[in-house]
C-alpha cells in the first residue's frame, strides 16, 4: 500500500485551526477511498530536518495554510526538499515561486490577461496615489506579494479618506491591482485541474458589502456544471505557462467590466479543492494521485 504524507499548518498557529482538519479529513477520506495509507504531517516539523518524511511514496503540501507567515522558513523547507529528493507533488521549484506573488508578473509579460497591475517594494501614499491615476482606476486593491486568503489586503478609494487605512497596509513588497467591481456581481470563478485534466468548477461570491470571497469573511461557493469556454481557454492557457508536471492546479479567474475573463491567481500550493461543494472531485483526485505514484 502505497504511504501518503498531507502536509498540514503549523500546530503552534491558530490562525486556520478552525478551518483545516475538516479539510484534512474530507481530503483524507477521498485518498484512503482509494486504497491509500495517509498521514498528516506538520510542515514546520520537516523544515529543517527532512529524515521524518522519506519513507513516504508522495507528500502533498496541499494544507500548507500559514506558509506565508515565515516565508524564510518555508522557502529553506522546500530548498532542504529539493535537495534530499522528496517526492513532492508539485515540485519544489514550484513551491517556492508560486509562494510569492511576484510570478505574476512574468505571467503578465507573457500576455496573460489581469487586472491592471504594479508591483512595488513598499506601499507608500504617493504609491496610492499614482496607481489611481497610472491604473485608470478610483478603487484599488492592495495586496502584500507574500500573503493568503485576504491577509492584510485593503480596498481603497479614491473618494474616501483612504490614507487613514494605510496603516494597515502590506510592511513589504506588495501589488497594486484596479478594482474589478464584477467581483461583487459575478463573483470569482475557480477552475480545478488533477493531473492536468479540469476535475470541477467553483463559483465563489462575497457577500453583500464585501470584496473578499473567502469563507473566513462569509463568501458563499456553488460548484457548476461545466466552466465557461472563455475561461477554460484562458485557464489551459495559464497551464502551459508553467512548465511543470502539476499535480494539482487552482486557476481562479474572473471577467473585468468589458466581459473579458482575466486571471487573478494561480494557485499551485495549498489551494483548497472545495469538496463541500463538489464532494465527487475527491474521488477524481485519488485517482489522480494515484496515477501519479
Amino acid at each position: 500500500m502505497s504511504k501518503i504524507a498531507i502536509l498540514t499548518p503549523d500546530p503552534a498557529d491558530p490562525s486556520y485551526a478552525g478551518q483545516w482538519p475538516q479539510v484534512l479529513e474530507v481530503l483524507k477520506a477521498a485518498l484512503v477511498e482509494a486504497g491509500l495509507e495517509v498521514h498528516a504531517e506538520p510542515w514546520t516539523a520537516h523544515a529543517n530536518d527532512a529524515s521524518g518524511l522519506k519513507d513516504y511514496d508522495l507528500i502533498l503540501p496541499v494544507i500548507v495554510w500559514g506558509y506565508h507567515r515565515d516565508h524564510a522558513l518555508w522557502l529553506k523547507a522546500c530548498d532542504l526538499w529539493k535537495r534530499e529528493g522528496l517526492p513532492l507533488a508539485n515540485s519544489a521549484d514550484t513551491l517556492m515561486w508560486n509562494s510569492d506573488k511576484a510570478y505574476l508578473q512574468g505571467l503578465i509579460d507573457l500576455g496573460i490577461p489581469m487586472a491592471a497591475t504594479r508591483f512595488v517594494e513598499r506601499v507608500t501614499a504617493r504609491d496610492i496615489d499614482m496607481a489611481f491615476d497610472d491604473l485608470a482606476s478610483d478603487v484599488l486593491i492592495v495586496k502584500p506579494t507574500i500573503s493568503a486568503g485576504a491577509y492584510r489586503t485593503l480596498r481603497l478609494d479614491r473618494n474616501s479618506d483612504w490614507v487613514s487605512k494605510l496603516a494597515k497596509a502590506p510592511e513589504g513588497a506588495a501589488m497594486i491591482q484596479s478594482y474589478l467591481p464584477t467581483i461583487e456581481t459575478e463573483g470569482e470563478t475557480s477552475l480545478l485541474f488533477f493531473g492536468g485534466e479540469l476535475s470541477h468548477v467553483v463559483n465563489k461570491r462575497p457577500v453583500e458589502g464585501e470584496f473578499r470571497i473567502q469563507v473566513q469573511f462569509g463568501g458563499q461557493y456553488q460548484a457548476l456544471d461545466s466552466a465557461p469556454p472563455e475561461a477554460l481557454a484562458l485557464a489551459q492557457q495559464v497551464l502551459k505557462a508553467f512548465g511543470d508536471d502539476l499535480l494539482y492546479a487552482r486557476i481562479d479567474l474572473t471577467r473585468d467590466e468589458t466581459g473579458r475573463w482575466v486571471l487573478m491567481e494561480a494557485e499551485l500550493i495549498e489551494p483548497d479543492f472545495y469538496l463541500a461543494a463538489a464532494p465527487k472531485a475527491g474521488a477524481r483526485f485519488a485517482d489522480a494521485v494515484k496515477a501519479r505514484l
